[in-house]
């Protein structure tokens, strides 16, 4: 009976030795996956960056800086509006003068659809 109780205590102690490698194995494993967890994170934020910095490039070398397409749309409205304050000092007189004639020149008739 000795040796059962000694078998017991064996088979009870190897297996509590085996439960403690396969929690150290579990931590071992979880503390792999954190690592690969946080260096994948890091790796997307580095490609991030990368894509950023290559979109600013891209979008400075095609269409200038913020400022210049800012600059380039107030000169355009600039010279619009310049144009337009040209076209109304050439041509005011003679619209005014058109629109008095057409106001001057009434030509009282009676509408076709009057009857008496």
């Amino acid at each position: 009976m000795a040796s059962q109780t000694q078998g017991i205590q064996q088979l009870l102690a190897a297996e509590k030795r085996a439960a403690e490698k396969v929690g150290e194995a579990r931590k071992r494993k979880q503390r792999r996956l954190k690592q690969a967890k946080e260096e994948a994170q890091e790796e997307i934020e580095r490609y991030r960056q990368e894509r950023e910095r290559q979109f600013k490039e891209f979008e400075a070398k095609h269409m200038g800086s913020r400022e210049g397409v800012a600059a380039k749309i107030d000169a355009d409205t600039v010279r619009k509006i310049e144009e337009m304050n040209r076209s109304i000092s050439v041509n005011k007189a003679a619209l005014l003068s058109e629109i008095l004639t057409l106001v001057y020149d009434i030509k009282p008739t009676v509408h076709k659809n009057f009857q008496q």
